[in-house]
């Protein structure tokens, strides 16, 4: 009588069907983050076969809100875990309105300041000009005499 080798041949099927679903979840996880567009083929391609994919109930699943939200998302789709809340979203919009008031206030000022300077500039060039003829009338002039 032949041994019975079924216990051997199941543990290698359970053993090869373990590693075809951890390479199926890599290359989905692989692919939502990278930004990928999720859809049954490109799964397959970088892991299984499209029938073996079908045939997993919880990895279809996944595949499909994955690509479900692909259709939705821009043409550079973001990583789910990327995605931003709408909260977050609303906070980062608060903080951007207040750094604009900020900044449209610290403008406001500056631009006082540089009309401060300018006036002061411009009244010191009129003073040194209103005194310069005056110098320069008797500062430079001979007077030449015949004698």
């Amino acid at each position: 009588m032949r041994a019975d080798n079924a216990r051997h041949i199941t543990d290698a099927a359970r053993r090869r069907h373990e590693l075809t679903r951890s390479k199926a979840i890599q290359a989905l996880r692989a692919l939502d983050a990278e930004g990928a567009r999720v859809t049954f083929e490109t799964v397959a391609r970088a892991a299984v076969s499209r029938s073996w994919l079908y045939a997993q109930p919880d990895i279809r699943t996944e595949i499909e809100r994955l690509r479900a939200d692909g259709r939705r998302a821009p043409a550079a789709p973001v990583p789910s875990r990327q995605r931003s809340s709408d909260a977050s979203l609303l906070r980062r919009l608060e903080t951007a309105t207040q750094r604009i008031r900020q900044l449209s206030e610290e403008n406001r000022k500056l631009r006082e300041q540089l009309a401060q300077a300018l006036g002061e500039q411009r009244a010191a060039t009129n003073r040194d000009k209103t005194s310069a003829p005056a110098a320069r009338r008797h500062s430079g002039q001979v007077t030449i005499s015949t004698r």
